[in-house]
């Protein structure tokens, strides 16, 4: 079973599209290829497949996700035209995937927001949403590499439902949040538990934002495009491992409720990133604890969203 978890995935990496149409769900993603200068937006054409370049489809398009959600429903409607519209795909070893969002404002991450995860923690399910926070600096693509700090010996892995906001706002009521989410997306929540339960007097934020921890991609999935955010499978494999593996329906606080919860403090800005927190199976609470170490391969994927690949350096 081990080793074909390995070939699924070998599979999924490695898989070309012939120049055809995308699949109809919208699937929005940064990229660079050795004949581009800069970085430009392009559609991924199905979970492993190519890619379709929206920059040359109208040449108008912002080059950057960040600019093409502040644009809003004007660039949307053009990305829906050119997913209609049988284009030539650029095959995905000629691409390199960037982080579908990259320098958002804010990249706002919630704690044991999963109830089998606070039960693995012999703890109670919070009544309120638990926030804390990372730099976007630690932001990286979805198949780069996480860099072993060495101020930690404690690095560990969750995998992670991300949130991308759409649409700017403050006090959003929960029946209106979903109306500001752009999409979702598979993060890395990469932590140093050395950092995060024992030093800098256990808050939290450093030792969740070391540089490369926080890997995202491969695709900005847009709302409507998945089937129930709220019912994905969600799992994490070590070196082919399967370490963690539950639903987003064992989220305590939901999209909206986060959403609504978090923009009581502060704004909301298209490009926000929220991480809604882990499943149970993270490495501080194995008996023993297992850390991330050099040479390690983790591999998070959550239903209809895609995989991303990171190893460990």
């Amino acid at each position: 079973m081990l080793s074909s978890g390995k070939r699924l995935f070998s599979a999924l990496l490695h898989v070309q599209k012939r120049p055809c149409q995308p699949s109809r769900a919208m699937r929005l993603v940064q990229f660079q290829t050795p004949h581009l200068e800069e970085p430009h937006l392009g559609l991924e054409s199905g979970i492993g497949g190519g890619v379709v370049d929206l920059n040359t489809f109208d040449p108008t398009l912002p080059k950057t996700m960040l600019q093409f959600l502040e644009q809003g429903e004007t660039t949307l409607s053009v990305a829906r035209r050119a997913l209609a519209t049988q284009l030539p795909v650029l095959p995905r070893s000629q691409v390199t995937f960037l982080a579908p969002v990259t320098r958002p404002d804010k990249v706002v991450c919630v704690g044991m927001n999963y109830a089998d995860h606070c039960k693995e923690q012999n703890v109670r399910v919070p009544k309120e949403p638990i926030i804390f926070s990372k730099f976007s600096s630690s932001i990286v693509g979805p198949y780069d590499e996480i860099i072993l700090p060495p101020e930690s010996e404690e690095v560990d892995w969750e995998v992670e439902l991300a949130v991308i906001i759409g649409k700017k706002g403050k006090h959003i009521k929960a029946t209106d949040a979903m109306a500001h989410v752009a999409g979702f997306t598979v993060a890395h929540d990469v932590s140093a538990r050395d950092w995060q339960m024992r030093r800098n007097g256990k808050q939290w934020l450093l030792g969740k934002t070391f540089d490369t921890f926080c890997p995202l991609g491969p695709a900005l999935v847009t709302r409507d495009s998945i089937t129930d955010p709220h019912n994905l499978k969600i799992c994490c494999r070590v070196n082919g491992e399967v370490v963690q593996s539950s639903s987003t329906n064992q989220m305590v606080f939901k999209t909206e409720e986060l959403i609504a919860w978090v923009s009581q403090f502060v704004t909301l800005y298209p490009g926000d990133i929220i991480l809604t927190g882990t499943p149970p199976g993270v490495g501080v609470f194995r008996k023993p604890p297992v850390f991330l170490k050099k040479g390690d391969e983790v591999q998070c994927e959550i239903e209809e969203i895609g995989v991303i690949v990171n190893k460990v350096v």
